[in-house]
C-alpha cells in the first residue's frame, strides 16, 4: 500500500516543482553565477522595438540584440542605445526591474531626409485646421493669376503629389482681394474665416466653392461666441475624461497649450509654481521610468502622461511666437521649433533630433497625419522668389 502511495507522491511533486519552475521562468527568474556561485534571481524584461525594424540594440555598450526582440537583465539601471545605419542613434538610461516589461521604443530618422516641394506657384498664410488634416492657402503669385484666391487641401484623403493641384479653391479674386486674406479655422475645421485688410470679414465654407461668400463684418461678436462655444465644449469632453482628482490638479496647475491626438498626455504652461500631488496610488508597475519632475514652475512648459501620472518639463518658457511646439501624429513626440531647426523630442524630453536645419518662414511647420513627413514654408533663402511648401521625408 506505501509503495502504491509513493510513486503518485513522487509524481505529484514533480509536476508541482516543474509548474513551479516554468511559474517562475515565465516572471523572469534565471539561474547566475555572477556571485561565484549558482544563485536564482528574478529579473526583468526589455522589449526592444524601432521603426523601421531590424536596427542593433546595444546594453551598456555591448551589442545585445536586434530589434524587434525581448531579453532578460538582471534588475538594475541600463544605457540602452539603437542604431540603424542611415537613421541618427536612439538613446535612454532604463530601470529594469524584477518580474517587469520595460519598453525601448525607438522611432528613428534619417540623418540624409529628402527634401520635396509640393506647391510650385507661391504660398502665402498657411494655416492648419484643429484636426490636423486640413491645409488651407492663399495664392497671389503674378504667375498665377486666373488661380489666385484661397485654396483647403485634405491631407488625409489622398496620396502627396502636387499639393496645389490637388487643392480645392473655395475662394478666388473676381470680387474680393481673397487672395491677401488672414485666414483662421473654425474649431470644428468645418469653415474658414478670411480677412481683407480695411475692408471686410468673410465666412467662407471650406469644403464647396464660395460664390456668394458670407460677410460677417458686423455680426463678429456672434461668430465668435459660437466659435468659443465650440471650443468650450471640446475642453469639457476632454477634462470630463480625467478623474474628479485629476481634474483639479489640471484646473488649477495647467494652462493648456495641447492636448495629444489620443487625448492621453497634455502639453501645457506651468500656472503657477506648485507641487503636483501624486494622483495615482499606488504608481504604476511598467510606466516610464526616466525621472519626472513634480516641481512646477510658472511658464514652464510641461508634458503630463494622464495614463501613468507622471510630469516631464519640456522648456524653460515658450518662444512669444507659441507656434513653437506641438504634437507629433504618434501623441509620444513633439515638434519643436527654434533657431530655423525643427527637432523632434519624446515627451518625457529625451532623444532630441533635429530633422531639418536651413531657412524656413514664420516658423510655419506641421507632421503629416501619419508621420511619414514634415511640411515646411521656405523659399530656400532666395528672397527673390514666394515661398512654397516642401515636405521633409522622415522614413
Amino acid at each position: 500500500m506505501k509503495k502504491q502511495l509513493f510513486f503518485p507522491l513522487i509524481i505529484l511533486l514533480f509536476l508541482l516543482l516543474g509548474t513551479t519552475l516554468v511559474i517562475l521562468y515565465g516572471k523572469g527568474y534565471r539561474f547566475n553565477f555572477e556571485k561565484g556561485r549558482p544563485d536564482f534571481n528574478g529579473t526583468g524584461l526589455l522589449v526592444a522595438t524601432s521603426l523601421p525594424d531590424g536596427a542593433q540594440v546595444f546594453v551598456n555598450g555591448h551589442l545585445t540584440t536586434a530589434t524587434d526582440n525581448t531579453i532578460n537583465l538582471a534588475p538594475k539601471n541600463y544605457d540602452v542605445k539603437i542604431i540603424k545605419e542611415g537613421y541618427f542613434p536612439w538613446e535612454k538610461n532604463l530601470i529594469v526591474k524584477s518580474e517587469v516589461v520595460t519598453k525601448a521604443e525607438a522611432l528613428l530618422f534619417p540623418t540624409t531626409p529628402k527634401l520635396e516641394s509640393i506647391t510650385n506657384t507661391g504660398v502665402e498664410n498657411p494655416i492648419l485646421d484643429p484636426t490636423g488634416t486640413k491645409l488651407a492657402f492663399t495664392v497671389a503669385s503674378q504667375s498665377a493669376v486666373k488661380k489666385r484666391g484661397i485654396y483647403v487641401f485634405d491631407i488625409s484623403s489622398r496620396p502627396i503629389l502636387t499639393l496645389q493641384g490637388s487643392s480645392n479653391q473655395i475662394a478666388d479674386d473676381t470680387v474680393y482681394a481673397f487672395s491677401k486674406a488672414q485666414l483662421a479655422w473654425s474649431p470644428d475645421g468645418a469653415q474658414l474665416m478670411a480677412t481683407l485688410s480695411g475692408q471686410a470679414t468673410f465666412l467662407l465654407d471650406a469644403k464647396n466653392f464660395n460664390q456668394n461668400p458670407q460677410d460677417v463684418t458686423e455680426t463678429m461678436s456672434s461668430v465668435n461666441s459660437s466659435w468659443q462655444k465650440l471650443k468650450d465644449e471640446k475642453q469639457k469632453a476632454q477634462m470630463d475624461t480625467l478623474k474628479t482628482k485629476l481634474r483639479k490638479v489640471v484646473t488649477e496647475n495647467f494652462s493648456i497649450l495641447a492636448w495629444s491626438l489620443d487625448e492621453t498626455k497634455i502639453l501645457y504652461r506651468g500656472s503657477l509654481d506648485n507641487a503636483l500631488p501624486i494622483v495615482i496610488e499606488p504608481r504604476l508597475i511598467g510606466a516610464n521610468t526616466i525621472p519626472e519632475q513634480r516641481i512646477i514652475k510658472k511658464d514652464s512648459i510641461y508634458v503630463y502622461d494622464t495614463k501613468e501620472d507622471r510630469n516631464y518639463k519640456i522648456l524653460d518658457s515658450l518662444p512669444s511666437s507659441g507656434k513653437a511646439l506641438n504634437w507629433f501624429p504618434d501623441s509620444k513626440h513633439l515638434v519643436y521649433v527654434h533657431d530655423q531647426k525643427v527637432d523632434i523630442m519624446e515627451y518625457d524630453a529625451t532623444n532630441q533630433t533635429t530633422v531639418y536645419a536651413g531657412p524656413f518662414v514664420d516658423d510655419f511647420v506641421f507632421p503629416w497625419p501619419d508621420g511619414s513627413k514634415v511640411v515646411i514654408l521656405t523659399n530656400l533663402g532666395n528672397l527673390k522668389i514666394a515661398p512654397n511648401l516642401y515636405t521633409i521625408s522622415l522614413k
